[in-house]
């Protein structure tokens, strides 16, 4: 089954909430006969569009091809949640690779967050960045260790923008009984995430990149200059980046062993009134909790619950997403068994073993970026330019990421979806002791 078609039409953004609320760009053509480039961005997500956006701001000719739409996969549906830190927290990132490296990472962190602000106020998109992040833990036995990390954080990495919070202060935040504490992190924060992505077009396309719409990639050689084709065009390029995430296919077995595409579903209820609003989650904040599936959610800037949860490991969303994502939001939200939901849509995400974005050089002129694990809208961003900055000749940073291991999932790309849905089965009954 084609995972780009199995759920969505060609050439046509979903049916969500954020595809509604943004005025999306006139239809970029596709790709046609031959052409030559300097660097092919193959991925019009987050990853490809910074790495072109950069590549093109210092002087390369760039193509950059997606085969839907730009912004059309994750990056176009996500929760919008910016937040600081890598997919694995500190203490676990210690133990893998080491003290120093782990700052490093830590340090890339922030400055992912910090390249979206800036790129949010140089491209003058209407994105709606709030800040704040409030992570929420469904368990009294949970609540000492993210304590004891937030603790970690400012003694250990001089940050001091997390906060801890009891079960009290966090039911003054998030009106839910479902919580026992937590912290609050005011250096993240929460944006639109299909307007900063179509923000990023707009601003690639502005710097020189050539963009290409509906322009599937079906053949990459790995020769030097590389040979990259698609139903009408051919494309030759000194450089290739793949920013494909969930959306690789088979592209390449090699990152495709180690990054798996999974799918996960929001739903937008109709707009509340906004003192309601500001009763069940105060301050605009955005909240994901402690779950391994993870309930994560937030209001729009018309006062919608935009709230994500549940996932599936076929390629075929549920008929009834709408239901699927209510089950758990009226878990946390009790009162709002009478809430109408006005849109519900899925998207598909790339995850990795250890969670751990898949950083890789698979060959000293085709780099790819790809695997994170739902942690993706700030270091998809810097990945993308970490990957051009690689290209420039300055890739201490990717190296950095691509040194971090990234297992090939048991069962490769053949068996991986089965043994991954035996294993967040196991997960998810966890979740309910």
């Amino acid at each position: 089954m084609d995972i780009l078609t199995a759920n969505d039409t060609h050439g046509r953004y979903p049916e969500s909430y954020y595809t509604a609320s943004s005025a999306t760009l006139p239809p970029f053509g596709a790709a046609k006969g031959a052409l030559r480039c300097d660097v092919c961005v193959i991925g019009g997500g987050y990853t490809g569009l910074s790495a072109a956006l950069h590549l093109a701001k210092s002087g390369y000719d760039v193509v950059l091809l997606e085969a839907q739409r730009v912004g059309f996969g994750a990056s176009g549906r996500n929760g919008g949640q910016v937040g600081t830190g890598q997919r694995l927290e500190q203490d676990g990132l210690e133990k893998l690779i080491g003290a120093e490296a782990a700052r490093k990472l830590w340090d890339l962190s922030l400055e992912s967050v910090a390249l979206v602000k800036s790129l949010i106020a140089e491209g003058g998109m209407d994105c709606g960045f709030t800040p704040g992040i409030i992570h929420a833990d469904h368990r009294q036995r949970l609540v000492g260790h993210s304590h004891a990390y937030a603790e970690k954080l400012q003694r250990d990495y001089g940050y001091a923008q997390m906060q801890p919070l009891d079960k009290t202060a966090l039911r003054q935040l998030v009106d839910s009984p479902a919580y026992h504490g937590g912290v609050l992190d005011m250096g993240g924060g929460h944006l639109h995430p299909l307007r900063y992505a179509l923000g990023l077009a707009r601003m690639a396309q502005q710097a020189g990149v050539r963009i290409y719409e509906t322009s599937r990639v079906t053949a990459l050689s790995e020769q030097s200059p590389a040979k990259i084709s698609t139903v009408d065009a051919d494309i030759t390029a000194e450089y290739v980046i793949l920013g494909c995430n969930g959306y690789l296919g088979r592209l390449n077995t090699k990152v495709a062993g180690r990054v798996m595409p999974i799918n996960n579903f929001i739903l937008a209820t109709d707009p509340m009134l906004p003192d309601d609003a500001t009763r069940l989650i105060r301050h605009g904040y955005a909240v994901a909790d402690s779950k391994f599936v993870v309930n994560y959610f937030r209001f729009s800037e018309d006062s919608r619950l935009l709230f994500g949860g549940s996932e599936s490991y076929g390629y075929r969303f549920p008929k009834d997403i709408a239901a699927k994502v209510q089950k758990p939001m009226l878990e946390i939200f009790p009162q709002l068994a009478n809430t109408r939901i006005d849109y519900a849509w899925g998207g598909t995400l790339g995850i990795t073993m250890n969670r751990m974005p898949d950083f890789a050089r698979l060959q000293g002129h085709i780099l790819s970026a790809s695997g994170y694990s739902g942690h993706g809208v700030a270091m998809a961003t810097l990945g993308g330019k970490m990957a051009a900055d690689a290209i420039r000749g300055q890739a201490e940073q990717f190296d950095l990421m691509a040194a971090v291991p990234t297992l090939t999932f048991p069962g490769g790309v053949g068996l991986r979806l089965p043994l991954l849905a035996a294993a967040m089965l196991w997960y998810s009954l966890r979740d309910r002791l």
